[in-house]
C-alpha cells in the first residue's frame, strides 16, 4: 500500500534464454504484461522504458518472484516440446479494444500445431472482411508465444509478417509442426 492506501502497482521482469533468442518477460500483480523478442541489453533498455511510462512504475529485475518464475518454467517446458498450453494468469492492460479482443480469441480459440488464416480469425470475432486489422493486431500483441500470434498466417498459405521477425516465426512453426525444421 501506499501513502494513500491504494495498491502501487509493481512490474518484475526477467530475461530467459531460448531457441529464438533471449526473451524478456515482465509481469504485475495481475499477472504476464510483456514478452518482448531479441532481448540484448538495448532491446532490454527499451522495452523496460516503454513499460515504465506505459504502466507508471519502473520494472524491478526479480526473475525469482513466483509469476516469473512459472512463466519462465511453463517457456522453458514449451522450447522443450513438453508444453502444448500456458496456463498462465494474463493482464491485458497492454491492449485494448478490437486487438484485445482479437488476442483473446486468438488464445482460447487456436491451439498448439494449428493456424489461422488473418480474416478467419477476424470472421471469429465478427468482424468479416478486418484480416488487415487482424494484422495490426498481431503487431501489437505484448504477450507474443503465450498468446500465439505465430499461429496467423496468410489465406493464400503464406507465413505472413511477425514482430519478432520471420525466422522467429519459422521457428515457432516448426517446434509446433506446422512447417519442417529450417535446414540452416
Amino acid at each position: 500500500m501506499d501513502s494513500h492506501g491504494q495498491n502501487e502497482q509493481r512490474v518484475v521482469w526477467a530475461v530467459m534464454e531460448t531457441g529464438i533468442g533471449p526473451l524478456l518477460l515482465a509481469a504485475t500483480r495481475e499477472g504476464l504484461v510483456n514478452i518482448v523478442f531479441h532481448a540484448g541489453d538495448e532491446v532490454r533498455e527499451r522495452a523496460l522504458e516503454r513499460l515504465a511510462s506505459r504502466l507508471g512504475t519502473t520494472p524491478v529485475e526479480e526473475p525469482d518472484s513466483p509469476l516469473l518464475a512459472e512463466a519462465i518454467g511453463q517457456v522453458e517446458a514449451y522450447f522443450a516440446g513438453e508444453r502444448q498450453s500456458f496456463e498462465l494468469p494474463l493482464d491485458w492492460s497492454l491492449i485494448s479494444g478490437f486487438n484485445r479482443e482479437v488476442l483473446r480469441e486468438l488464445a482460447a480459440g487456436v491451439p498448439f500445431g494449428a493456424v489461422v488464416g488473418y480474416g478467419d480469425l477476424a470472421g471469429r470475432v465478427g468482424q468479416p472482411g478486418a484480416g488487415q486489422a487482424v494484422g495490426t493486431a498481431m503487431g501489437a500483441n505484448p504477450l507474443p508465444v503465450v498468446v500465439p500470434c505465430h499461429r496467423v498466417v496468410e489465406s493464400d498459405g503464406g507465413i505472413g509478417g511477425f514482430g519478432g521477425g520471420l525466422e522467429t516465426k519459422r521457428r515457432l512453426l516448426a517446434l509446433e509442426g506446422v512447417l519442417p525444421e529450417p535446414l540452416f
